[in-house]
């Protein structure tokens, strides 16, 4: 066990004064050097050697004045010799030592002056001999102390997850595979992060490989064996002729290493990948970040992209603070100074028990648990004025690991977890050892996370942690679209939607937020999970909102809204996200954070209550209708073809044909979907609706067309497409306005402020790619071009990966048009409009494509946009809208004004002109 920073300082003061007066003989640097070492407690002649003779770049003999491999390499000259030429002479030897054994220091020294190099920061320290005492702090790596920050992009992260690839993948090629490697990866894994972190002696594993076991490996099996062994051992329990070596490794516990595992087999190549992972300072690497790597690894094909493998600490926080972080730093500020109010926040914290039922590696228990030891470790501060009067620090440590669980569906990612979370204590101990200077380790391993291997849709909950203990769940469980569900997780769905209309159309997700709905009934617990964002808009928000607040009770606390969710590793797409916070019971404020850009940062905003398009206002979900709330036309589909692309002709196909037959030009017609529209693809299609045959029947071009059409629907497995190959020469489903209409594209970028909104007359047939609103006026396109009307659309519509999904039933049907105009703010409205498709055709060679995106848009086309939402706006009240969050607290305010039972017949009477 380390000594405590006290006695090290101490033993410091003392081998100062001893060697200051000294004189400067070579013959004397071994006592030196065996003194320095003895400071720091320990025995240099166990972990380092002199004069280690190596192969230098020119093929030149050297000799190393000191190596402790892998750590630290000291070159030493008389009192007032060139420093920098020594640190020159110790990279020299570089070449001559294999990559396990390069050293992470250097040290060079003349008696008198110390200088140590820190290779991987790059950064470089100088003092004196007498100045030893007062920068012992730098030598906490020889003492067993290590202080690190830790980076979410960290290429030490990716590079110890490749190494232990490829150690994995030499084993599975031997025939190692299955339970056996992962378990005893998850072992190799422990011992590595051990021997850097102060649980084992520093590099006493690496020893044991590198100088207890063969160089062609054949032995390397049997004495891993015999050292999982002796980790599970008591050491009075031990046998008394174990080894020194065995013998000096502690006993862990925790069941870590009690599985007996089929004996393994190594060769020279595994040795040495082994020995590079030992050559890798694993105090650097972060448990929250490795965990999702070392996962990756086991597959070959993520493993290409290994920096896309974990969740980064700033999303985590982003969940993490708001549902329990930012309270108890609350109460932390305002119990300062109070030893009694400070002791019970103390306590309290002790007694939270967390939940993630989709645990993973641990992502989220780690930087949860980390978190809530960084309080502590500021509570005791301020208990203990840093560390004065304090025996023991054990006695005094409450936080452990066993207040997380976890659920997690693979097994390998379970056990990671749970390694993982003693890792991260581990790694909190080393800090509260540095604060209060005692060296404090949890070993044996009596306490540990509870994580379940097991699915968490089936799994009791209140099995994994008591529901009157639970104060926390949260997690980012699996999204699934309906669409990419398995058959097995289709009835996960089913069982836990039991009883609920339209389930099918939720993502995997939902499942996790009414599983938690019913654990957390009648209790104070807090939920918050990170979603795809596509359960706060559209369809979705009524099935499993209808259900989260009818029957369940619950109330959204936090929220937010969609940002990136990514880790910025190269080549790791972005999946657009929200973070819904909830619970059982209300409070009477609730924060909303938005973003103004989705990759950049959220500003935060207090309300009264968060709905479920996470906006203020009350628990709305919109149902999908079939008839609009506000007296406007309905709005449909366009006409399907189910043709197999062959009534529909480009534009040379078109004229092809009219050249032939100059008596078939009658017959076409403008075709336009959604597509077609904003890109301005000129198509045709064949339009024979009320044409005798007779004036069609004699077209050959026709005719080949309709037998392909025929063919085509015939082999359709839908009846009613198998139905029309009687008429082939029509539209399977005809649904063309009589009138102009509005034309609204089902799917839209949502880089666009605006979408692309057509008023086209009824010479255009339209497909159904599209919507339209027949016998629409001007007016009705003014208001749905209009901000107001992209802001409900904007919260309100589906998404299709991130693109804008429109939907008729919810977005339409839904949208609280202006409640009573007057003529005059009509007219304004109409005039605006126009305005528009005037400014439009100025353009002729753009396309809406063009015009629409905010980076070429037309400063004319901003103006008449900017003069039409103000005409619009004026509709609705005289005050200006500040922002598209007050739009959208205002248009669900009138929605509920709209469709309130309190209004009894006149909700049935139709508002708006």
């Amino acid at each position: 066990m380390p000594l405590s920073w006290n006695e090290i300082k101490t033993r410091a003061l003392t081998f100062s004064k001893e060697w200051e007066h000294e004189s400067s003989e070579d013959a004397e640097a071994k006592s030196f050097w065996d003194g320095f070492f003895h400071v720091f407690d320990v025995s240099r002649r166990r972990v380092a050697t002199f004069e280690t003779a190596v192969r230098k770049l020119d093929n030149k003999q050297g000799f190393i004045d000191l190596l402790w491999k892998g750590v630290i390499l000291v070159e030493h000259k008389s009192r007032g010799k060139d420093l920098d030429k020594a640190f020159q002479q110790a990279k020299d030897y570089f070449p001559g030592l294999k990559e396990h054994e390069l050293p992470k220091f250097i040290l060079v020294s003349d008696f008198e002056q110390f200088r140590l190099f820190d290779l991987d920061t790059g950064e470089t320290h100088e003092f004196k001999l007498r100045e030893l005492a007062a920068n012992v702090h730098l030598f906490g790596f020889i003492a067993g102390y290590q202080k690190r920050s830790y980076k979410d992009e960290d290429p030490v992260n990716i590079q110890a997850a490749e190494r232990m690839g490829r150690l994995h993948d030499t084993l599975e090629a031997v025939g190692y595979t299955g339970h056996a490697l992962e378990v005893y990866l998850v072992r190799i894994l422990f011992c590595l992060f051990g021997e850097d972190t102060g649980i084992f002696e520093r590099t006493q594993f690496q020893e044991l490989v590198d100088t207890h076991t063969k160089a062609d490996g054949s032995d390397l099996a049997l004495q891993l064996a015999q050292l999982f062994q002796t980790l599970n051992t008591p050491k009075e329990k031990r046998f008394t002729n174990l080894n020194e070596t065995l013998a000096a490794f502690p006993y862990v516990n925790g069941k870590l290493f009690e599985e007996n595992l089929p004996l393994a087999a190594f060769d020279s190549k595994m040795r040495e990948s082994l020995l590079l992972c030992c050559a890798l300072d694993w105090s650097k690497i972060s448990p929250a970040i490795f965990g999702s790597m070392f996962q990756a690894v086991m597959n070959p094909k993520e493993r290409r992209n290994l920096g896309a493998h974990y969740t980064s600490e700033k999303n985590i926080l982003k969940v993490i603070k708001p549902l329990f972080l930012d309270d108890l730093y609350t109460e932390f500020e305002k119990v300062k100074g109070n030893y009694a109010r400070l002791n019970e926040l103390h306590r309290k914290i002790s007694t939270l028990h967390f939940l993630d039922p989709a645990c993973g590696c641990g992502n989220f228990l780690i930087i949860s648990y980390r978190e809530l030891r960084e309080l502590e470790l500021l509570i005791l501060r301020e208990l203990y004025n840093g560390g004065q009067g304090v025996l023991d620090v054990r006695e005094i440590m409450r936080v452990n690991v066993d207040q997380f669980a976890g659920i997690e569906y693979d097994e390998f990612p379970a056990r990671i977890a749970e390694v993982a979370m003693w890792l991260i204590d581990h790694q909190m101990n080393l800090k509260v050892s540095d604060e209060f200077g005692q060296y404090f380790v949890r070993l044996p391993l009596d306490k540990a996370a509870k994580i379940v291997h097991g699915n968490a849709l089936r799994v009791d909950w209140a099995d994994v942690v008591p529901k009157e203990e639970l104060s926390y769940i949260l997690g980012n469980p699996p999204f699934i679209g309906t669409a990419y569900q398995s058959a097995g997780q289709k009835e996960d769905m089913a069982y836990i939607f039991h009883g609920v209309n339209s389930f099918g159309m939720l993502d995997y997700v939902t499942a996790w937020y009414v599983k938690a709905a019913q654990y957390i009934q009648n209790t104070r617990a807090k939920v918050a999970f990170v979603s795809t964002n596509s359960i706060s808009q559209g369809e979705q928000v009524g099935v499993l909102w209808g259900e989260m607040f009818n029957r369940y009770g619950m109330k959204i606390l936090f929220a937010h809204r969609t940002f990136s969710w990514s880790n910025e590793a190269r080549g790791n797409a972005a999946v657009h996200c929200v973070i819904i916070g909830f619970a059982a019971f209300d409070v009477p404020e609730k924060r909303i954070f938005d973003y103004e850009h989705i990759k950049g940062e959220p500003t935060e905003r207090k309300v009264r209550n968060i709905n479920p398009y996470l906006v203020p206002g009350n628990d709305v979900c919109l149902q999908s209708i079939s008839n609009p709330i506000c007296n406007v036309p309905k709005m449909q589909s366009g006409s399907a073809t189910r043709d197999g692309g062959f009534l529909v002709l480009s534009k040379d196909e078109k004229e092809g044909v009219v050249k032939k037959r100059p008596e078939s030009e009658k017959f076409f017609r403008r075709f336009i979907s959604g597509d077609d529209f904003i890109n301005n693809i000129e198509r045709w299609c064949i339009w024979l609706k009320n044409v005798p045959p007779n004036e069609f029947r004699e077209i050959p071009e026709f005719q080949e067309r309709f037998k392909q059409v025929k063919t085509f629907r015939e082999n359709s497995t839908r009846p009613g497409t198998k139905k029309m190959a009687a008429l082939p020469y029509l539209f399977a489903e005809e649904r063309q306005p009589n009138w102009d209409f509005v034309l609204i594209p089902k799917v839209s970028s949502e880089n666009r402020k605006y979408i692309p909104i057509a008023y086209l007359d009824k010479s255009f047939i339209i497909s159904d790619k599209t919507f339209v609103a027949p016998n629409t006026s001007i007016f009705h396109f003014g208001v749905l071009t209009s901000l107001m009307h992209m802001a409900w659309m904007r919260y309100t519509c589906g998404r299709l990966e991130s693109r804008y999904s429109y939907s008729n039933t919810i977005v339409y049907n839904n949208f609280p048009f202006p409640l009573s105009p007057s003529d005059t703010q009509k007219k304004k409205v109409e005039e605006a409009a126009q305005a528009i498709l005037d400014t439009r055709t100025k353009y002729p060679g753009s396309t809406l494509a063009d015009l629409y995106d905010p980076n070429t848009m037309p400063p004319d086309l901003v103006r008449a946009h900017q003069a039409l939402d103000k005409a619009v706006d004026l509709c609705y009240r005289p005050q200006a809208f500040g922002s598209e969050l007050v739009r959208i607290e205002y248009l669900f305010g009138l929605y509920e004004q709209y469709t309130a039972p309190m209004f009894g017949a006149e909700k049935k009477k139709k508002t708006g002109k």
